[in-house]
């Protein structure tokens, strides 16, 4: 049953007229061919008569390629057809780990600067620093040529055991380095600290095959730290594995409470609950949610909120509620084929509506002034469902917070505008990286890198680099506007070059966050 679905979808539905045959009378009468759909025989026939009678020689492959992706695009924004290169980055990116040189960087200035080696990786090993220009990989230059992101992973990426040569440049000194790819651990919690004696924070990027791991390890450090408290960060995570995001959920969620449920129309119902067994069932919980919240990411949020058992913080999510079936073929290609919505346990669909203007939905919502104004959140409210304490929840798409936190757009002078078109902060913390990596290099704890960033005086050192590099110079009084919301950035950014890693820019970012400050100012239970 489940192959002959596939095969439905896959060649049950043609956009467009892929190329039109036209046979002059004169030459050949009309042909007529069956074009019975309910056989789904119609986008062979194309293919076959494109074969026989087009006038260049095709490519067969890509032809089919580009038939099958334009058919499941007529089916909904998530069922997609996935070549055999984007179908292994798709599921290298959630295993866990993948095979490469084990390094971090940004591309600020066209030249792609390290800004970690994975301790006990390849990098680390062969001697590659914080701080080091990488200028070529193998034999190609890829430092000032504008060579896309992607393309210097996919170059520094390759199998465990085969050999790479990366060229830096470090204090204006070329060094070759001979660097053996190995399996590399992806790390999918950015940062986990106590905020104070009983708040931690979690800032989780995705849901990958360690998440659970990975959380339930930090989660018990924080624990042992005095945590009664926790503010788990879901902004911008834009989902995974469906299981990890159970798992989860079951961490604080009571015997028996429901966490979601999935149906399609060839799907059966399944329910999800809890089994009781979770370590955080007594832990006060906030969970910060953005328009970039998406898929396993709901699912954990929606059900926090429907069991009343902690507050959702930020705005409206993404609403991406669609469940896809992965079904890979013998060519290394695969499809992802959405077969059930997912429904939050009061029985709220996820998934916001996929008309036409899908694609723009976020930008639509700049538009409409949600991002600024809860009034201006569009609620179904013919979609009306209740949390197990009663509350009032709406459908229509995505989790609606609890507590509503606004944009504040009112922080951007026109001074902090063009630094941030420019990447100037950017480029200045990998310029500090530069002039003090002796010492940074050894920094390993926020108290002792907080107190040295205020020593060396970021703020002149700044305002001097912007002027003279970028040839930008804030107006009288603009500064003084800018500086609180300007420099903890700047501190975090020059941050991530020491020991202390991603988690400095979260603590320095910590206090003007509004959405951690809303969620500690507000208790994360349900009164």
């Amino acid at each position: 049953m489940k192959q002959n679905n596939i095969l439905t979808a896959l060649l049950g539905i043609v956009v467009g007229v892929l190329v039109t045959l036209v046979v002059s009378k004169a030459l050949e009468p009309k042909r007529k061919f069956d074009g019975d759909y309910n056989r789904w025989r119609k986008l062979n026939l194309i293919l076959q008569e494109v074969q026989k009678n087009y006038v260049d020689t095709i490519d067969m492959e890509s032809m089919t390629d580009a038939a099958v992706t334009a058919a499941l695009a007529e089916l909904d924004p998530h069922s997609v057809y996935l070549p055999p290169v984007e179908l292994t980055e798709s599921e290298t990116e959630l295993a866990g780990n993948f095979e490469g040189i084990g390094i971090t960087f940004n591309v600020p200035e066209d030249t792609a600067i390290v800004l970690s080696t994975i301790p006990g990786g390849p990098s680390e090993k062969a001697g590659l620093m914080q701080g080091d220009r990488i200028v070529r990989v193998g034999e190609r230059t890829i430092a000032g040529t504008k060579t896309p992101q992607d393309s210097m992973i996919r170059l520094m990426k390759g199998p465990a055991g085969t050999k790479v040569k990366i060229t830096v440049n470090r204090g204006g000194t070329l060094i070759p380095f001979d660097i053996v790819r190995d399996k590399i651990p992806v790390h999918c919690i950015d940062a986990a600290f106590m905020i104070d004696g009983t708040t931690g924070y979690i800032k989780l990027t995705k849901f990958t095959r360690t998440t659970y791991k990975e959380f339930r390890e930090a989660s018990e450090k924080l624990m042992e730290q005095g945590m009664t408290r926790l503010v788990f960060d879901l902004r911008n995570n834009t989902g995974g594995y469906f299981d990890q995001s159970l798992m989860l959920s079951n961490e604080f969620l009571a015997k028996g409470d429901d966490i979601v449920y999935m149906e399609g129309l060839h799907r059966d119902r399944q329910e999800y609950d809890a089994d009781g067994r979770g370590s955080l069932k007594d832990i006060e919980l906030s969970v910060l949610i953005d328009d970039g919240t998406a898929s396993s990411s709901e699912i954990f949020a929606g059900a926090i909120q429907d069991n009343d058992r902690g507050v959702i913080v930020g705005r409206r999510s993404f609403g991406k509620g669609l469940v896809q079936e992965p079904v890979n073929f013998t060519d290394g290609s695969g499809i992802r084929l959405t077969v059930a919505r997912f429904y939050t346990p009061s029985g709220r669909c996820i998934q916001k509506p996929y008309d036409k203007d899908y694609a723009y939905d976020i930008y639509e919502r700049y538009a409409h002034g949600e991002m600024t104004s809860a009034d201006s959140i569009k609620v179904d409210t013919n979609a009306v469902y209740y949390t197990v304490k009663g509350r009032r929840v709406y459908g229509g798409g995505g989790i609606i917070p609890d507590i509503f936190v606004p944009m504040d757009t009112t922080k951007a002078t026109k001074f902090y505008i063009n630094a941030n078109k420019k990447a100037t902060a950017m480029r200045f913390a990998s310029t500090m990286s530069d002039k003090y990596r002796g010492t940074l290099s050894q920094i390993s704890d926020f108290g002792s890198l907080s107190a040295y960033l205020d020593d060396i005086d970021l703020e002149a050192q700044f305002l001097d680099y912007a002027s003279r590099v970028d040839g930008l110079k804030p107006k009288e009084g603009e500064w003084e506007e800018t500086k609180p919301y300007m420099m903890p950035q700047i501190k975090g950014l020059v941050g991530r070059f020491s020991q202390v890693g991603e988690e400095a820019f979260y603590r320095f970012y910590l206090p003007i966050d509004d959405t951690i400050q809303a969620a500690l100012s507000n208790p994360g239970r349900v009164e």
